[in-house]
């Protein structure tokens, strides 16, 4: 049993926190919290690996020693029972690979699913071989050692390739999307402990009024106030001084898809974690005083797109939050000449 490859010591995701500097405890990664995607595939690649060691490699050593019909059939029901990482590679075909191709990666799409689709084949024939055993053991033991090393190597490439490369670049959006959707697929071996459900902070509902709101300039009704925002002819976004999503404008032709999911979420969630760096120096700028405003200008399909960030400060200059001000600027780029009458 040389050839199979030795086992890998998996840590434990649920009970794990992480020690800061001052010796204190921060919450665990949304990735080690039970429910989310990835704590899920990690969970099933340890119960996949335990059954790799504790069953098929104790079992293929006795069917080698003998293949009596009991030794044949211990086999057999350990084959069957991998059958189920179908589940755990469709749900990674299906739900991840399509985000991650999003970000233009199409590695995984490419080369992964090839592979995967050996393993299962490479189940398949074990578990034919066992069925229809004719008494030919180096074809059994070859077709189940085959099948042991490719999973356990796929093991290894999700844990250190894969994995990472997606909680780079997923938001946390998407990975909520993914954890509501795997339940249609189903899962392997062990199924999550719980619902993952990150953090909102939310408004007390005491704050809110049907009623109007009294400003500097005027009194509005909150309904004359959301009329007033939708028909903005840019999209505005507002961050508070936590750095919580509070509000967006939901306009008729909104540039840059939001959903309702997303208030009461930290801005930084709202981003791939590779943009974390570029949105926390932008908001250390504006809370620091440093900076009042930053501009951008992109190409977006077929507009050509004006972002605005301008830091919102009270009377005292306090910092309050921030505002996000997109517009698409191409029909505003080809006016020439003059209008001053109506047509």
């Amino acid at each position: 049993m040389s050839e199979l490859i030795n086992n890998r010591e998996h840590q434990d995701h649920h009970s794990r926190q992480i020690q800061n500097k001052e010796g204190g405890y921060t919450h665990p990664k949304p990735e080690e919290q039970p429910g989310h995607p990835i704590h899920t595939f990690i969970s099933e690649n340890k119960a996949v690996d335990k059954h790799l060691r504790e069953n098929v490699k104790v079992h293929l050593e006795a069917f080698m020693e003998e293949d009596n019909k009991v030794n044949i059939n211990k086999l057999l029901e350990d084959c069957t029972l991998l059958l189920e990482l179908d589940k755990h590679y469709s749900r990674k075909e299906n739900l991840l690979f399509p985000y991650l191709e999003r970000y233009g990666i199409y590695g995984p799409t490419n080369n992964m699913w090839s592979i995967d689709d050996y393993i299962r084949d490479g189940v398949k024939e074990a578990k034919k071989l066992l069925v229809h055993y004719d008494g030919d053991k180096h074809k059994v033991i070859n077709a189940v050692r085959f099948m042991f090393n490719e999973i356990s190597a796929m093991i290894y490439r999700e844990e250190n390739i894969l994995f990472p490369m997606a909680l780079k670049n997923l938001t946390e959006d998407e990975w909520v999307k993914i954890a509501n959707e795997s339940d249609e697929i189903g899962f392997c071996l062990t199924c999550p402990e719980e619902e993952w459900k990150p953090e909102r902070k939310g408004i007390d509902g005491e704050a809110i009024s049907n009623g109007y709101i009294k400003m500097e300039t005027g009194i509005l009704s909150l309904k004359q106030l959301e009329l007033l925002f939708s028909h903005l002819p840019v999209d505005i976004t507002f961050i508070d001084h936590d750095d919580i999503v509070r509000y967006f404008s939901h306009g008729k032709e909104r540039i840059f898809a939001r959903t309702k999911s997303i208030i009461g979420r930290t801005v930084q969630n709202c981003h791939p974690p590779r943009s974390f760096h570029a949105v926390e120096e932008l908001l250390e700028d504006f809370k620091s005083g440093r900076k009042d405003s930053e501009d951008f200008w992109i190409k977006f399909r077929d507009k050509y797109v004006y972002i605005r960030y301008f830091a919102v400060r009270d009377e005292k200059g306090t910092y309050a939050g921030t505002l996000e001000f997109t517009q698409n600027i191409s029909p505003i780029q080809e006016i020439v000449g003059e209008k001053r009458i109506l047509s």
